[in-house]
């Protein structure tokens, strides 16, 4: 039954038992009442006149202290996580949670949290002297650049994971150095060299469970210790010489050889053409002589004949003297058409080309006639 239902009596909730049913009772008289309530309970006395007011006010004041404590206890235990961190939480000393990005709180005293960035990409520079494979020393400046890939593992695995990276990147340089030889360090092996320190490194994280990704391992220009720099400049000027040498080398053979294989291409080619012609023409002469044997069988004395006048009119076209064969007799006529071109070439005053006029032939002509002419009249008065 309602306290306000007719027969509900006097049961008012605010502690109105006197039957003065006007409302609520104030506010100022609930916290009073609070007040004598709490110094009944640190010894103050609720009855007396002089005691009570200061035992009042000492409540008060531990009251307003307890809500100024509540308040910043509150306080302190809001924090921000950005998108760029993440937060492991410990409660009581042990694993809880991780937290993502956004505005957070944990109870201070009961819970400890740890913020930490996982996408900064974070670098280690070091450099020192290592002894080589062949007993030499350089000095080999490298640079790691690395981020958080496991939180939880970095925060909680090893105490110092920054520490336990520079340690682990010191020992990978080292024995990857250790089995390289100085060439190689100081030239185009340090491309291999950084892949083996990489993978070397990581292997040493994850075996300590630090929770760090290496993304990459640079290693500058190794460097000779300066006591021997000098001699040090002196050998790769040197193996600088001779790699131009090489290239220099390289390019005339480049130039030579293929001018070298294409003249004896050339002279391949040449040489099997002039097989094939003389092939060819052997086979013609073969083949004219089968014809022409077969037509001296058919008439030996024609074809003596005209063997004959071929024979002489090939050998003396290329001669300047003329002989003429005069037919029945033991004389033959000798015309020195070399001679007379001589002197019409002395005639002219050695000017120009030596040869004959229209006169001029006419004249040997009419000579031959004359002589071709005795001749047969000799020789038919002989007969």
């Amino acid at each position: 039954m309602a306290w306000n239902e007719p027969g509900g009596g006097d049961k008012d909730p605010w502690g109105n038992r006197g039957g003065n049913n006007d409302g609520p009772p104030d506010l100022d008289e609930a916290l009073k009442k609070l007040q004598e309530k709490l110094g009944g309970i640190f010894g103050g006395k609720s009855g007396g006149s002089g005691n009570g007011g200061s035992s009042k006010g000492l409540g008060g004041l531990l009251i307003g202290a307890i809500v100024i404590a509540s308040i910043f206890y509150v306080i302190s235990g809001v924090y921000q996580v950005d998108e760029k961190e993440r937060a492991v939480v410990l409660q009581f000393g042990a694993f809880s949670e991780i937290k993502q990005p956004g505005l957070r709180w944990n109870a201070p005293l009961i819970t400890e949290v740890f913020v930490e960035n996982v996408t900064e990409e974070r670098q280690y520079p070091s450099r020192g002297l290592m002894l080589t494979e062949d007993e030499s020393i350089v000095e080999l400046p490298i640079t790691v650049q690395y981020n958080v890939s496991d939180v939880k593992a970095y925060v909680l695995n090893v105490r110092d994971p920054e520490v336990s990276l520079r340690h682990a990147a010191d020992s990978a340089l080292r024995h990857v150095v250790g089995s390289t030889e100085l060439e190689q360090v100081l030239s185009e092996g340090r491309g291999k060299i950084a892949e083996e320190v990489e993978d070397r490194l990581q292997q040493y994280l994850d075996s300590y469970g630090t929770g760090i990704m290496v993304r990459d391992v640079n290693i500058q220009e190794g460097r000779p210790p300066e006591e021997v720099r000098a001699a040090f400049d002196d050998v790769i000027k040197a193996k600088e010489d001779e790699e131009r040498l090489k290239n220099e080398a390289q390019a005339y053979a480049n130039a030579v050889v293929p001018a070298a294989r294409g003249t004896s291409q050339r002279m391949l080619e040449e040489a099997e053409a002039y097989k094939a012609e003389v092939v060819s023409r052997a086979e013609g002469e073969t083949e004219r002589f089968l014809n022409l044997l077969a037509e001296y069988q058919k008439a030996p004395e024609v074809t003596r004949q005209r063997l004959y006048i071929e024979s002489m009119e090939e050998v003396m076209s290329k001669s300047s003297k003329v002989m003429v064969d005069v037919e029945g007799g033991n004389n033959m006529m000798y015309l020195p058409i070399d001679k007379l071109m001589e002197s019409n070439s002395a005639s002219q005053g050695g000017r120009g080309n030596a040869t004959l006029t229209q006169e001029q032939l006419r004249q040997i002509s009419d000579y031959v006639a004359r002589q071709l002419g005795r001749t047969n009249t000799t020789y038919r008065e002989g007969r």
